[in-house]
């Protein structure tokens, strides 16, 4: 189960910074205009359409005017609560789309033929650091081995 979290961090690292951002600007250009809007069509106690309609098309026009109104107006506890509602719709995504780029399997992502399948030395049981038929760099397959030692090498060989 570690490789998949690890998996997803090494994958996504790149994206997090832009996932805080995509937050932040979720947060001042669409949470804001939305809070102040119904808030301005709720002060008379029941939701009044034509206002909130009219003030969140002037809201999104200025979003960081309307940011600032949130918090000189009183706004600030329908602002919290709404963009308490959308951070979670936004952490489920957020979730979701990092357990879909999740490795299907441990070895997802490693070079087939290389000698990352072992760790510590385990190849060197079987396989040969100095002389024999090269595999990769650093092993090969000895000849004086007792038994099969046929090799199927598939790729290509490249000349610097």
């Amino acid at each position: 189960m570690n490789y998949k979290i690890e998996g997803v961090i090494r994958r996504n690292k790149k994206y997090f910074i832009i996932f805080a951002i995509l937050w932040l600007f979720l947060a001042i250009v669409f949470v804001s205009p939305f809070a102040y809007s119904s808030y301005m069509a709720g002060l008379e106690g029941k939701m009044d359409l034509e206002v909130f309609f009219n003030t969140f098309g002037e809201s999104l026009s200025n979003p960081f005017g309307t940011l600032g109104k949130v918090f000189s107006e009183g706004a600030s506890q329908t602002f919290f609560s709404t963009l308490l509602v959308v951070s979670i719709f936004y952490v489920v995504a957020l979730f979701i789309g990092l357990v879909r780029s999740a490795p299907k399997n441990e070895y997802s992502d490693i070079e087939h033929g290389s000698s990352d399948w072992s760790q510590r030395g385990e190849q060197y049981q079987i396989l040969n650091r100095n002389q024999g038929i090269i595999l990769a760099e650093d092993n090969y397959l000895p000849v004086d081995k007792r038994g099969n030692v046929n090799v199927l090498v598939v790729g290509r060989f490249r000349i610097w």
